[in-house]
């Protein structure tokens, strides 16, 4: 049952657009003829994103010794970047929450995996600068989002797959639809109008070989998602069905003492944001 990638996003269709005031500020904060008062002012019309970004200022983590009572203010204390990751994780969240039977994963599970995959993704980019360490988080968080667009499909086949233990969800996919959900979320990535390398990153992180110019970053989330695989969170049902990436770990000059640090400090950011989005 082979179908194209435009086939499957508007036969599913059950993924809705970015909330327009998220989109606009994302927008807005790549225009080199902006700034982060005009993104305030888009982001202050938003009461959920208002709030969080509030929330964040006002945290122990910066210990301000004043109160922050306006997004223009917290831009100024959290900074661009900060601003732009919240945007991102608190627009995809209500879809990340949602158990997705046919992946095997229960509520939350993938809204954790992919939390842990960004700040795992950050971390492993932080040595090649500030905007590759950024970037390589947004494209981990999103890195999954294909397989909200897929599940509905998946959970039809899912007698086919009990006669293939031995695949990855990945290898499953590209069997039964022809394409997998990388591919999926890299179109998914490119309707929302998202930056060229988020896209790339997104649609590559099983095969960062093959994201050109990009490659640094496909394989920070590549890296970054094995090391959520061997945590155990949100691995589905198809196991541990996936290898390092010999590209990613060359690119990266990764190692077991690495990914053992890396796995330490995705651990501890996982149960942070939890508490910080109040999933505990």
């Amino acid at each position: 049952m082979s179908v194209s990638i435009d086939e499957l996003v508007n036969q599913v269709g059950n993924l809705p657009p970015l909330p327009q005031a998220a989109q606009k500020a994302l927008a807005l904060i790549r225009d080199p003829k902006s700034n982060m008062a005009i993104v305030s002012e888009v982001l202050g019309k938003d009461q959920v994103l208002t709030s969080l970004i509030l929330r964040m200022a006002n945290s122990v983590y910066y210990g301000l010794t004043y109160p922050v009572t306006t997004v223009q203010q917290a831009a100024v204390v959290l900074g661009q970047s900060t601003i732009q990751s919240i945007i991102l994780a608190a627009s995809v969240a209500p879809y990340l929450e949602r158990p997705i039977p046919g992946y095997g994963l229960d509520r939350g599970e993938l809204w954790r995996h992919s939390i842990g995959i960004a700040a795992g993704a950050r971390f492993v980019a932080e040595p090649y600068g500030r905007e590759a360490a950024e970037t390589a988080y947004h494209a981990g968080l999103l890195c999954d989002i294909g397989k909200l667009a897929f599940e509905f499909l998946l959970r039809k086949e899912q007698q086919k797959f009990s006669n293939w233990k031995n695949m990855s969800f990945e290898d499953l996919e590209s069997k039964l639809f022809g394409v997998n959900h990388a591919d999926l979320g890299g179109e998914i990535a490119r309707r929302w109008r998202l930056a060229d390398p988020l896209i790339a990153a997104i649609q590559f992180h099983h095969s960062p070989q093959m994201a050109g110019e990009h490659s640094l970053i496909a394989s920070a989330v590549h890296i970054s998602d094995a090391a959520m695989m061997m945590m155990g969170v949100g691995i589905g049902i198809d196991g541990l069905q996936y290898s390092l990436n010999d590209f990613a770990i060359q690119k990266l000059e990764f190692n077991q003492q690495k990914m053992d640090a890396l796995i330490t400090k995705i651990s501890e950011y996982v149960n942070e944001a939890e508490i910080f989005i109040g999933m505990k």
